[in-house]
């Protein structure tokens, strides 16, 4: 049976793990599938494997092709896995290629390595990665890959690209691009990837983009879920309880060290009784009592969203 198109697959909350390391720093396969296993488990409507959150920058494409295939082994066909991808065009193709052969249902495409492209470089780059392998691509606009609505015109017309990913966080440039997209009688989905999307995925949702990836799912999906079904059923006393005692205090927390979006987040999923390592160099550690605020933070937002049964 051929599975539906991954832009009618792609809904609910989106879930990006960690990549496992063992001791010896090299990846533990049985800890990620767990891991995948234990998010697919409480509620994920996708996985989105070794992309930003997963360390995509540090992966060998050998240790790739093995996650993204541990990932599909362990989603089981009950959400879709999308894989990173990224570098220059030549190697985001041959990634790119190695996620098809381990049997993942999409792409999300990182900005280029280093360079600071064009619109023509950017939209050559992203029509040529499209046309390298059957899966479809989500483009991730962020750092040196800011798109205009133009460029976001000529991509949604690029066949094997369904959706925009932004990092930026400039809504009048992502109003801009919607308007122009749609404009055309054209389509795209369209995702929140700010760091911790919750906090401004009240924001998004109000020019239309309601899709997000969530980093806090790894470590407290429960609270995730909870904030998710908030804002998909106009619950905004729960909504902004959350972003109060939560989201808001973790993203302070998160700019209080370089690499926490990863490192952080990691540290919070090995304390929470999943052996998924540390990080890999160049990243480093987060401080013990950053490690121990935030699971201070998880505990009361947990306490009071009980208190309210939300």
């Amino acid at each position: 049976m051929t599975p539906a198109p991954l832009a009618d697959r792609l809904d609910g909350l989106l879930f990006f793990p960690v990549t496992a390391f063992a001791p010896d720093g090299s990846v533990d396969l049985d800890a990620f599938r767990a891991h995948v296993r234990a998010g697919v488990d409480a509620g994920a409507g996708a996985v989105f494997a070794c992309c930003g959150t997963g360390e995509f920058h540090a992966l060998a494409p050998e240790e790739f092709r093995d996650c993204v295939a541990a990932a599909v082994e362990a989603a089981g066909g009950r959400v879709p896995v999308v894989a990173g991808t990224g570098y220059g065009t030549a190697l985001a193709v041959r990634y790119a290629r190695l996620a098809e052969e381990a049997g993942a249902d999409g792409l999300l495409a990182l900005p280029p390595y280093l360079v600071v492209a064009d619109q023509a470089g950017l939209l050559r780059h992203y029509t040529e990665l499209a046309s390298a392998t059957r899966l479809d691509v989500i483009v991730y606009q962020r750092d040196n890959a800011v798109l205009t609505p133009e460029t976001a015109v000529a991509l949604a017309r690029t066949d094997g690209v369904i959706g925009l990913k932004d990092g930026v966080g400039d809504l009048g440039l992502m109003q801009r691009i919607v308007s122009a997209v749609r404009s055309e009688g054209l389509g795209l989905l369209y995702f929140n990837g700010l760091p911790t999307a919750e906090l401004t995925a009240t924001a998004y949702r109000g020019i239309g983009v309601t899709l997000y990836s969530s980093a806090a799912f790894c470590f407290a999906p429960d609270l995730a879920l909870a904030f998710h079904r908030a804002l998909a059923t106009g619950d905004d006393t729960t909504a902004d309880l959350l972003v109060d005692v939560f989201y808001r205090p973790l993203v302070e927390l998160r700019d209080k060290g370089r690499g926490y979006a990863v490192s952080l987040v990691k540290a919070a999923v090995r304390e929470g009784g999943q052996d998924v390592g540390g990080v890999r160099p160049p990243l480093s550690e987060p401080a013990p009592e950053h490690v121990r605020e935030l699971l201070r933070l998880v505990a009361r937002a947990r306490r009071l969203v009980q208190e309210t049964g939300a």
